[in-house]
């Protein structure tokens, strides 16, 4: 590490080499370029027992890999039951409906949707935000009228009323009638769970990895002691709830949330008094933040290494989105891509065979015990405010998850967290992929965030301008010297420039003081940018600035460290604010 350091100019050893070469992640958490013994962690026990930190079950998804539920969003039964029945015959193993509202089947046509699924063998989750108490009931009249046994039916009737006031900012109701259906569930029903502690609203409002699991904490928390208020006990309450959580395209933070959140809730049970309940039910979801909506097939990559974290993770269920998912509805192709995604890590790579992949790892007991701290903090900061719907109520999440967005958003505009085919290697010649509209989504409650959403505002402003003019808006590269001089940063700047929709235009292949400027006219752009070595730079680029802007530059930026070069306006490096520059940009060149 020393030895790195020192060739890149920094002189330092020993902890500070190690310190200079960590990484800081959300929640204060770091990560450190290397792990020994010495970085201990808690006993994390063994799989299937207390404190579950290696997974709810002795035998993990070794008996049979983890759940492959497929979501389905649509809201015509006919079409839906031709998706689910396909799903159900190529890989899928159980259903993650969505009844109700615009999003979803209609309550009364369920029963459509479902024609042909043999109940007793594939698992159904509904979700059908306030409409959960119709469809839970018209659900268990299928099985009634389908023959299917009691002790046969399987999944989640997806009650949640602290989750729907997430999404959608009322308050929270229904709770009367989820602990009605938990008591039938109890009593009847013993394959199937009534509530869904839902940590999507949150993560998709920004949240980080301890904040989504503090808020699934508190919802649980809250969920038992209405449960137990009704007179269930604790240990039939615990089995009535089932945990869902984003699994992102950081798989090591995925697999250690997954660890610590089956650690907490542990931790949450043995409180109540039921330490042998405690073993967490995971329903683990690929992030819907992380999809972009430009080159949308790089969204197979990131939901094929978030859905390895969360089988390594431990989760008892995934659910792939389809990579077109950010763009309407999914077509066939995509749903096929999404469940095949489970079904190669579990046929061909052979992941679910091990019990715990991540388990003895240094890093990753390490990560796990930091994140269970970091996330019980704010867990208790939740019940010290009155609890998870007083923290709704007050604003308090909706202002913790902003802050924490916002410095997020900051290292998205800087391009410290890149976005492939977004804000790195974006292709603006790419042909656009078009689906059917999704319904509109509630947006009353907590946000929905994106990590490409600043970047697709300025991508739209530059399609808006190539549909009136029949040209993107250019910038054009005055690439100085040799290709050995200039391409590390023409290629560096083509990127960023790209990044906001601008065509970055370099031809010729070098220029100098003489032949900037006719060059610069003939390229058709509005602004320029420079390119080449620092050296360079000295010996050349207030000439060739001057020359741009008397051939009617309206700006002139420079690839590199600021400096006080005569004639250049801004400077373009790695860690700049990028969507600051390309809305500027845009601006400057009247691009509405």
């Amino acid at each position: 590490m020393e030895g790195v350091l020192s060739k890149s100019g920094r002189d330092v050893s020993g902890a500070a080499a190690e310190d200079a070469l960590s990484t800081t992640l959300e929640d204060g958490l770091t990560v450190r370029p290397l792990y020994t013994g010495r970085d201990t962690a808690p006993d994390a026990g063994y799989p299937g027992f207390a404190p579950y930190v290696r997974g709810g079950r002795p035998e993990g998804s070794a008996a049979g890999g983890w759940d492959v539920r497929q979501r389905h969003t649509r809201p015509e039964p006919g079409r839906t039951n031709e998706a689910v029945l396909a799903d159900l015959e190529n890989g899928a193993t159980s259903l993650w409906l969505a009844v109700g509202g615009t999003a979803g089947v209609p309550v009364p046509a369920l029963g459509e949707a479902l024609s042909g699924v043999y109940l007793d063998l594939a698992a159904v989750v509904v979700d059908a935000g306030g409409e959960f108490g119709g469809a839970a009931h018209t659900l268990l009249r299928l099985y009634e009228e389908r023959g299917v046994p009691r002790e046969a039916a399987r999944g989640n009737l997806g009650a949640d009323p602290l989750g729907l006031s997430a999404r959608t900012g009322d308050e929270a109701s229904g709770m009367d009638e989820a602990v009605a259906l938990a008591r039938l569930c109890h009593d009847t029903y013993p394959g199937l769970r009534a509530l869904t502690v839902d940590a999507l609203p949150y993560h998709e409002a920004g949240a980080s990895a301890a904040q989504e699991l503090g808020c699934s904490l508190a919802t649980g928390a809250a969920y038992l002691r209405r449960l137990t208020e009704a007179g269930l006990p604790v240990e039939a309450a615990c089995g009535q709830l089932e945990f869902r959580y984003a699994a992102t395209a950081d798989q090591f933070l995925t697999i250690a949330k997954l660890r610590a959140a089956r650690r907490l809730w542990f931790r949450v049970a043995e409180v109540c008094g039921a330490p042998g309940s405690a073993a967490q039910l995971q329903h683990a979801v690929t992030s819907p933040v992380m999809m972009t909506r430009r080159d949308p097939w790089v969204n197979m990559l990131r939901t094929t290494v978030a859905c390895l974290g969360a089988g390594v993770g431990g989760a008892d269920s995934v659910t792939v989105l389809p990579f077109d998912h950010q763009l309407g509805l999914p077509d066939a192709f995509a749903r096929r891509i999404a469940r095949n995604t489970s079904v190669i890590l579990l046929e061909e790579s052979n992941l679910g065979r091990v019990i715990d992949p991540a388990g003895g790892s240094w890093y990753v007991e390490r990560l796990t015990d930091d994140l269970a701290h970091a996330a019980w903090a704010f867990f208790q900061e939740l019940e010290r405010a009155g609890g998870q719907q007083a923290a709704l109520r007050s604003g308090l999440i909706g202002d913790r998850l902003a802050t924490t967005w916002e410095i997020r958003s900051k290292n998205l505009a800087r391009r410290r967290e890149p976005i492939t085919g977004v804000s790195e290697f974006p292709n603006l010649a790419e042909t656009p992929v078009v689906r059917e509209p999704a319904p509109e989504e509630d947006t009353r409650g907590l946000p929905r965030v994106r990590r490409d959403e600043t970047y697709e505002v300025l991508r739209q402003r530059s399609d808006a301008h190539l549909m009136a003019t029949g040209v993107r808006p250019r910038i054009f590269l005055a690439a100085l010297g040799p290709a050995a001089a200039h391409t590390a940063r023409a290629t560096f700047a083509a990127n960023l420039f790209q990044a906001g929709g601008v065509e970055a235009v370099h031809a010729p292949a070098s220029v100098d003081a003489s032949t900037a400027a006719d060059a610069f006219v003939r390229s058709g752009a509005a602004v320029a940018c420079l390119c080449s070595s620092d050296e360079l730079y000295e010996d050349q680029a207030e000439a060739v600035a001057e020359a741009l802007a008397s051939a009617g530059a309206q700006r002139v930026f420079l690839a590199g460290r600021p400096s006080t070069y005569a004639g250049v306006d801004e400077y373009v490096f790695a860690g700049c604010d990028a969507v600051a520059v390309l809305s500027s940009v845009l601006d400057r060149m009247g691009v509405a």
